[in-house]
């Protein structure tokens, strides 16, 4: 009788550690704890990338590029700090800025393209027609934006990162977030307001 190596599944599991910190920390010694940062957050990163690359392919590219560079920063990481999420939104926001221009170009294209056509009723809830039918202005409004607004708005909208979090995560001021947020809200609505 062959003997196998265990399967990672197999493996006792490492003891249940309380947050990202001392995931870090630990990583700093046993790099293999890094992982448990990954199972916390990598499906998180990888929704809001695939939600600003309209692309599950890049996506998948960029939160993979995204825990491997917080792993190579890892010793870098503030551990006064005991959510990550905030450090690897920034991560994920620098990576997916490399795909700028063909953000602005899908956002430019879906601006073009009519709304779509009325379902019957029974089909469709009147806030989906109305969100169907803002979609064009809305892109077209985000393609408007300069790229800190843009990723300002979407960790915000998208992400759900308190403004403590998406400044963190952007290396800006609190302040800063406040004030482009409503410079922000305002371009949005005067935008959508051209286009009704």
């Amino acid at each position: 009788m062959t003997s196998a190596l265990p399967h990672r599944a197999e493996l006792p599991a490492p003891p249940p550690t309380s947050d990202d910190t001392a995931l870090i920390r630990e990583s700093l010694t046993d790099p293999d704890r890094f992982a448990g940062l990954f199972d916390r957050h990598a499906d998180e990163i990888h929704r809001y990338a695939a939600r600003r690359l309209n692309d599950v392919t890049t996506a998948d590219d960029v939160t993979a590029e995204t825990f491997l560079v917080a792993f190579r920063k890892r010793t870098r990481y503030d551990l006064t700090r005991s959510d990550a999420r905030p450090w690897l939104y920034g991560i994920a926001s620098k990576l997916i800025s490399g795909h700028r221009r063909a953000e602005i170009r899908r956002l430019k294209a879906l601006a073009r393209q009519a709304p779509e056509r009325a379902a019957e009723f029974e089909d469709r809830s009147a806030e989906r027609l109305t969100a169907a039918r803002l979609r064009p202005a809305l892109a077209a409004a985000l393609a408007g934006l300069g790229s800190a607004e843009r990723d300002l708005l979407l960790l915000v909208a998208w992400a759900d990162l308190t403004y403590e979090e998406a400044a963190q995560a952007l290396g800006i001021p609190i302040g800063t977030v406040r004030s482009r947020l409503s410079r922000t809200r305002t371009k949005i609505r005067r935008s959508l307001e051209s286009h009704a």
